[in-house]
């Protein structure tokens, strides 16, 4: 078994024996945010509603999702102070996925499991599109034999990501309470539930085609599954549809790696890091080389080093910034 630091199996079944289980609460969650989104939405549809939903969807899901869970939480692959760090990750609860821990749970195992040679079609989105979003929005797989985590313990014995990791949920009030009161119903149905359904189900979206069809500049010989690039949701996914990238170098802080990759997550953390909020990022050429890491040479338009010299990366280490 390919294991790591936090999640590890000596069973050679682990990572794809178990069956799929619908959970209540995950799936009343979401599902009633999608009926207050397709319901109540259309009809109280304002100018300024619009403009709330697109400015927290966007903050939520670029200093929350992904520089906070992802690139920070996940990954360390940057380090900042700690109010922004905490700061951070609870705009990344406010994205209404999961808590802390549990997002690092979930993206731990998926990434642990996909590395094997055999993986569960849930872990690795391999049912048709229907099927997989049912799964990923209503459900959790329960697994015969699954692996332990080892949660680091400035995260599982933090007393604020303890807090914030059992009442996710409810935090969503910080957020709705003063849009209603500002707004009315059309700010809090547009701020709350119409922003959730499409960050979460949008992750899930993006998340399925990442691992089915898409551009591939590196393959991971022995994987389960590659990961895809998804031009047409770089900019819109922060740079997290960067996702064959991502595969390659699950440790770097920029996902978009060349000219042609938008990744507006690496424009924040750059101008972060060029402003001295934050330090230590870690970049491709800064990580460890990966023996299985193939170049797929049919598909990187002559751009074939590990990390090419017309890659965003290595400008980044050059100027020093």
């Amino acid at each position: 078994m390919l294991n790591t630091d936090r999640v590890n199996s000596n069973n050679e079944n682990s990572a794809f024996s178990g069956t799929v289980e619908w959970k209540p609460i995950k799936s009343i969650w979401f599902l009633t945010h999608l009926l207050a989104t397709i319901l109540i939405a259309p009809v109280v549809l304002s100018i300024s509603a619009f403009l709330v939903f697109i400015a927290l969807t966007a903050i939520t899901l670029c200093f929350g999702h992904s520089l906070g869970m992802h690139r920070l939480l996940i990954h360390r692959s940057y380090e900042c102070p700690k109010w922004m760090e905490y700061l951070f990750v609870y705009l990344g609860v406010l994205v209404g996925m999961a808590g802390p821990i549990g997002m690092m749970i979930q993206h731990d195992l998926r990434d642990w499991a996909q590395r094997q040679s055999q993986c569960h079609d849930y872990l690795l989105h391999g049912s048709k599109i229907l099927k997989d979003g049912w799964w990923q929005l209503n459900c959790d797989l329960v697994l015969n034999n699954p692996p332990e985590f080892n949660i680091e313990e400035s995260v599982s014995l933090n007393k604020f990501y303890l807090f914030i990791e059992k009442t996710w949920m409810l935090q969503q009030l910080v957020l709705a309470i003063p849009l209603f009161l500002i707004g009315g119903i059309s700010w809090l149905v547009w701020g709350v539930s119409v922003r959730i359904v499409v960050s979460v189900g949008g992750h899930w979206l993006i998340g399925y085609f990442a691992h089915n069809k898409g551009d591939k500049t590196w393959e991971v010989e022995g994987a389960a599954v590659q990961g895809h690039n998804i031009k047409v949701a770089g900019f819109l996914s922060m740079g997290e549809a960067w996702h064959n990238n991502h595969h390659a170098y699950p440790g770097s802080a920029m996902l978009g790696l060349y000219s042609d990759e938008p990744d507006p997550g690496w424009w924040v953390l750059n101008a972060l890091h060029n402003l001295r909020i934050v330090k230590n990022i870690k970049l491709p050429k800064q990580l460890p080389v990966r023996s299985e890491l193939v170049a797929v040479s049919d598909n990187i338009d002559n751009r074939v080093e590990r990390v090419p010299e017309d890659c965003e990366v290595t400008k980044f280490i050059r100027k020093g910034s």
